[in-house]
């Protein structure tokens, strides 16, 4: 299990899984492949079988799985806008929706996505349908939330900064006057 930048909580995983309906006589039965984003191998295949029953009315006895690997990025070190369609399952309703998010990977976005649906809408991993995550240029992002971080002069202020001493030499414990850390 590799950690996550929050502790105590799994990072997430994309998985490529290719499955079929285990073949019976000459007939040929059409393949399969979906891309599930999981905390490890065992929920990314229960979520496939999961899928596929309710999509294709296959289950686990009567399908066997062909492949099964993971997927990583290919570019880890630049920053992308995702944009990720899915749908869940509220108190109430299925509702389909997109919401974009800036991140290093498509698991980390994936990631954000969950934390963002759980504390905008109370909604659960498990009542999560992740239909597409891609990458989207930055005149195609609807969002202002995304939007606001595309300006090439962005900049961050620091409001409160501690100057420290240049050594340890000058560092005391107690100073003359009180320090200032308003630095407009």
């Amino acid at each position: 299990v590799s950690s996550s930048s929050t502790p105590g909580i799994m990072s997430m995983h994309e998985y490529q899984i290719v499955g079929r309906r285990k073949p019976t006589g000459t007939e040929s039965t059409p393949i399969y492949r979906m891309r599930i984003f999981a905390h490890n191998e065992v929920v990314a295949k229960s979520r496939f079988w999961y899928f596929m029953n309710k999509l294709k009315k296959l289950k686990r006895g009567n399908g066997e799985i062909l492949r099964f690997n993971e997927i990583f990025d290919t570019s880890p070190e630049t920053i992308k806008n995702f944009q990720i369609a899915l749908r869940y399952q509220s108190r109430t309703a299925q509702h389909n929706i997109t919401k974009e998010f800036r991140a290093l990977t498509r698991t980390s976005a994936v990631e954000q996505l969950l934390s963002d649906m759980a504390g905008r809408h109370r909604t659960t991993y498990r009542q999560i349908q992740i239909m597409e995550v891609k990458p989207v240029a930055v005149k195609d992002t609807v969002r202002a939330n995304t939007q606001q971080f595309h300006d090439s002069k962005i900049k961050f202020p620091l409001p409160h900064r501690v100057l420290r001493a240049p050594s340890k030499r000058y560092a005391t414990l107690f100073k003359a006057k009180r320090s200032s850390t308003h630095l407009g």
